[in-house]
Order: structure tokens, then C-alpha cells, then sequence
């Protein structure tokens, strides 16, 4: 089972530190690929969930590519990533039932399991079924290690 950090979190939710650089190392560092939320402006990339908050450059993303799931947050993402950075796993999604990623993982939104190879969002908060998943993100990951 694939697990997902959600923001970087491992053990519950510290908005403060969510989509930090440093907080996201830590959780790629405990061997999770982490969900991050990804804003363009002005052609730069920014992490932060509600607004660009923490500048990131490209060498950051390439040194992490395969363990990054990218919560595109705006349309410039979106554009910026489908036509420059075309080989991450990069996604867009709001209230939908579900979403493909670029990589064509189905991203399932909290409560809608259980979904056959589904990466499942936040599980605990409905006590989802993850039988059937391909994996798990959530800001309580470590509660799904083997």
C-alpha cells in the first residue's frame, strides 16, 4: 500500500508547518511520499495550501519527483505543470467524488470508499473502507504502517 502524507503531516494536523520544505523532508526522509499543494505565479512555483506561501525551485521537485503527489491549486499549476513539467504526478481536484492524477491514480475526495485502486483521502475521518485501495493519505499516516 502506497502511503501519502498529507502536507507533510505524520501523526495529525500542524497547519503552521504543512507544505514546508523542512516539514516535507522529514516525512519523504520516514520513507512516505507526501501530497503537497502546488500554486504558479509569475511563472514561479509556491507550496501552501489556502495561498502561495513557501517558494520552491524545480531542483527540489526533480530531487523528489517519484515520491510527490501534487495538489495543483490553481489553473496556472495546472497549465505549468501539463505543459512544463508533463512527467509528475500532479492532479487538480475540489469537492469531486474522485479525479485522476497525471500518472492515472484514482484520487478518491474523503468519504467515498471503497473505490478498487483508489488512493483513499483522509479514511479516518469515515472510517472508510481501504481494502481495496492502492494507498492512503492522510495527516495520520504513521497510523498506517505495517
Amino acid at each position: 500500500m502506497i502511503l501519502i502524507s498529507h502536507r507533510g503531516n505524520i501523526n495529525g494536523k500542524i497547519p503552521d508547518k504543512e507544505n514546508n520544505l523542512e516539514y516535507i523532508n522529514n516525512a519523504l526522509h520516514l520513507g512516505y511520499d507526501v501530497e503537497i499543494d502546488v500554486w504558479v505565479e509569475d511563472n514561479k512555483l509556491w507550496l501552501g495550501h489556502d495561498f502561495p506561501q513557501y517558494n520552491v525551485d524545480k531542483v527540489w521537485l526533480f530531487s523528489h519527483k517519484n515520491n510527490l503527489w501534487i495538489h495543483c491549486k490553481n489553473i496556472e499549476a495546472i497549465n505549468y505543470f501539463s505543459t512544463k513539467l508533463k512527467s509528475f504526478n500532479y492532479f487538480w481536484h475540489d469537492n469531486d467524488t474522485l479525479t485522476l492524477t497525471s500518472k492515472n491514480h484514482i484520487w478518491a475526495y474523503p468519504g467515498k470508499q471503497p473505490i478498487k485502486n483508489s488512493i483513499a483521502v483522509m479514511p479516518e475521518l469515515n472510517n472508510d473502507d481501504i481494502s481495496q485501495c492502492l494507498g492512503v493519505c492522510s495527516d495520520y499516516i504513521q497510523n498506517y504502517k505495517k
